[in-house]
């Protein structure tokens, strides 16, 4: 899988493989809006974490926009980016996975990150992306000042998270209008005089070619990154990118979310996950200051955004104190609880299908699992 980072990360020799200590603890020395991409494989018990060259030579460059019609300038756009798009695009095509961008909450060391990130793909079914912020410290062991200085690099953090979605937004885009120009090309190859049957296949070959949905997945303090991502006058957070955004166990305040998950803009749904026993929030909520307010996470009263489906998960089978309880032995468990964040994460409407799980009561605005 892939890392996107504004950690510190260590320089290898091209081809060395290094273990996940390749990442540090603090934000990249040229700052913390400096991005870095880093490879990430299994091996074992273990990891070997892969750094990648910051720039692709011109003719690589060259070659993948040859192979994909990309409308680029290769001398000019030839980032390390480049090609980790390109990867993931044929990824997508080749297995007919749909991708999920994965940014975790505090106190998780690379281990915690790669592994939830791991679980994400095996229990539903998906391709992950990571970004990773310098999320160390805090948790009842660390206290209440490693709490605030996640919190701090969380908001130091908000540049770097929007110009990583300003960049998949131009991949995206410069993607799928390759591979639409390639279709149309097919589709007039096989019908080059008749106009009508050319659109006509045109129009199949993009339904069939054009069915990756693209989610974003925010836990815990990931959301209080996203919020801050979300601020007037910044672009990346705000552009019509992901079909889905998953909030689940929000580390944010409960008071005014609307004012920043109503300023998500997606092309299906924005989901709300709530465990009123969460024990990570409820620990969050004893911090003095605006910590000590209701978490989003945690809270199933002032519901108003006008564009979330809130989902409490509060009295499902097996969750309990769960604060991660979208991946791992909590929806292994429940099969009803696993069929909503796998529809989620895969850019579906679990509230909608036919034979649904989730009910809605009215009175507090929010979906819970039939039957819980």
């Amino acid at each position: 899988m892939y890392v996107v980072t504004n950690r510190e990360v260590k320089e290898a020799r091209p081809g060395e493989p290094l273990d996940l200590d390749v990442f540090g603890k603090q934000p990249n020395h040229a700052g913390p809006n400096e991005l870095r991409i880093v490879r990430v494989e299994r091996a074992g018990d273990d990891w070997v974490a892969h750094t990648l060259k910051d720039e692709l030579l011109v003719r690589e460059a060259r070659a993948l926009r040859d192979k994909w019609n990309l409308d680029i300038n290769p001398s000019e756009i030839r980032h390390a980016s480049l090609q980790v798009a390109c990867d993931l695009y044929e990824q997508t095509q080749s297995t007919g996975r749909n991708l999920a961008v994965y940014v975790h909450g505090y106190n998780n060391d690379m281990r915690d990150v790669v592994e939830t990130a791991e679980r994400i793909e095996r229990d539903h079914g998906v391709i992950c992306v990571v970004f990773s912020w310098p999320a160390n410290g805090g948790g009842p062991v660390s206290g209440t000042l490693a709490y605030r200085r996640d919190k701090k690099d969380a908001r130091a953090s908000m540049d770097a998270l929007n110009r990583f979605f300003e960049k998949m937004q131009f991949f995206h885009e410069k993607l799928t209008a390759g591979m639409r120009e390639t279709l149309r090309e097919k589709a007039a190859e096989r019908h080059p005089n008749n106009p009508d049957r050319t659109q006509a296949l045109y129009t199949k070959l993009c339904s069939e070619q054009c069915a990756t949905k693209l989610s974003l997945v925010c836990h815990s303090m990931g959301n209080y990154l996203l919020k801050y991502a979300l601020r007037p006058g910044l672009g990346g957070a705000r552009a019509l990118l992901f079909d889905n955004v998953c909030l689940i166990a929000a580390d944010a305040n409960n008071a005014e979310h609307d004012t920043w998950v109503e300023a998500l803009d997606v092309r299906n749904r924005v989901y709300v996950f709530i465990n009123e026993e969460d024990f990570a929030l409820k620990w969050s909520r004893r911090k003095p200051g605006e910590e000590q307010l209701p978490r989003l996470g945690h809270y199933i009263k002032n519901l108003i955004a006008a564009n979330a489906f809130y989902v409490d998960v509060t009295r499902a089978d097996g969750v309990g104190e769960a604060h991660g309880y979208f991946v791992g032995e909590v929806p292994a468990a429940n099969p009803k609880l696993k069929q909503v964040f796998t529809a989620a994460l895969n850019g579906g409407s679990p509230e909608s299908v036919r034979d649904s799980v989730l009910e809605f009561t009215a009175d507090l605005n929010v979906y819970r699992l039939l039957g819980s």
